[in-house]
């Protein structure tokens, strides 16, 4: 049976989670939603061990708050790949996909908190009752291939 959601349990700090339920309000309400965005944002970031150190450090951090989030299917396919990352890097064993998650999602919130808002209006094109400014939306250009 496919499913289109997948369901994990982060851990966060109460000013983590204090600041994702603000941007969830500022941007349609869905704290699952701007996690995803968040994870949009911070795991094309990580594309080397080197890079993976910062969610080590974010790791260490205690986070006494469970929070269950949704996460599209691809997205959440993503994170036991980190996780492993986090893993052959000296993070944790268990639980490495929920590890990866709660990790990716406190080193985004860990960011300026209107660069945060201002990175969710240019995913949402400017428009969101939160928008910090009308960001213009992405335009992607065709690539030519090289004969």
């Amino acid at each position: 049976m496919d499913c289109d959601e997948v369901m994990l349990t982060v851990r966060i700090t109460a000013a983590e989670r204090a600041l994702l339920r603000d941007l969830a309000r500022g941007h349609g309400g869905d704290v699952s939603d701007v996690a995803v965005d968040g994870l949009l944002e911070v795991i094309p970031t990580l594309h080397d061990d080197a890079c993976v150190l910062p969610l080590l450090r974010v790791l260490a951090r205690p986070a006494p708050f469970a929070l269950t989030l949704w996460l599209p299917a691809p997205v959440a396919d993503l994170l036991p790949l980190l996780g492993e990352r986090l893993v052959r890097t000296g993070g944790p064993a268990a639980g490495p996909a929920s590890a990866a998650l709660s990790a990716a999602l406190r080193l985004w919130l860990a960011g300026d908190r209107a660069a945060l808002a201002a990175g969710l209006a240019r995913l949402h094109g400017g428009y969101g009752a939160g928008a910090v400014a009308a960001v213009p939306a992405f335009r992607v250009e065709p690539v030519k291939a090289a004969a």
